[in-house]
């Protein structure tokens, strides 16, 4: 078609004439209406922008000699991390002669691994690297999987409080309607044993 019959179709239909392949020969046009097309591309940009995900590496560093608790405590934030989606690289540092014993470091690093395995796995195995030995876990789930399960969690603990909020709202409706009912005894005072006749 003629670029002129184009256009003047393109004004009858009050539509735009927009070229989508200028390499092609001849080359293609198309009628739309640009300004719609243009508010549908910027929002696909903005869709995929929302839904990518950047997987961050998070660190947790060990000492060779750490107590129970503290261990749980590590353990509990490396549940967390994972749980997020993020990978989390372990640290565990030696001083001094514990740089002889890497065995110990390496049974450490496994009791953690098998300690989260419900949440992660062994991404990278556990290699010396100087005085630090590291290894590097993996969540089992996706990051928008993650945060998917984490927003309805959030909406659920959102709607208790708001029925919670609710209860407590009828019941205090209820005392306030029975305290209402209820008559109330008039408080006798001094005034009300004084004979009435009696002028002060």
């Amino acid at each position: 078609m003629r670029v002129e019959d184009a256009l003047r179709l393109a004004a009858e239909n009050d539509l735009d004439l927009v070229e989508v392949a200028p390499q092609a020969r001849p080359p293609v046009a198309k009628l739309m209406d640009y300004g719609k097309f243009k508010y549908e591309a910027a929002q696909k940009v903005r869709d995929a922008r929302r839904n990518q995900t950047n997987v961050t590496t998070k660190e947790m560093k060990l000492r060779l000699k750490i107590d129970q608790h503290d261990y749980e405590t590590k353990k509990g934030h490396v549940v967390r991390f994972l749980k997020g989606g993020d990978k989390v690289k372990i640290t565990i540092m030696f001083r001094g002669r514990e740089q002889s014993r890497p065995e110990l470091g390496m049974q450490l690093l496994q009791r953690l691994a098998e300690d989260v395995a419900e949440h992660g796995f062994v991404e990278s195995a556990p290699k010396q690297d100087g005085r630090n030995m590291l290894m590097v876990l993996g969540p089992t789930k996706k990051k928008t999987d993650a945060k998917v399960e984490q927003a309805a969690d959030r909406d659920r603990r959102m709607a208790e409080r708001k029925e919670h909020a609710e209860q407590e709202r009828a019941a205090e409706a209820e005392m306030r309607a029975a305290a209402q009912t209820t008559p109330h005894k008039k408080k006798r005072g001094p005034a009300d044993n004084m004979d009435p006749d009696i002028d002060l």
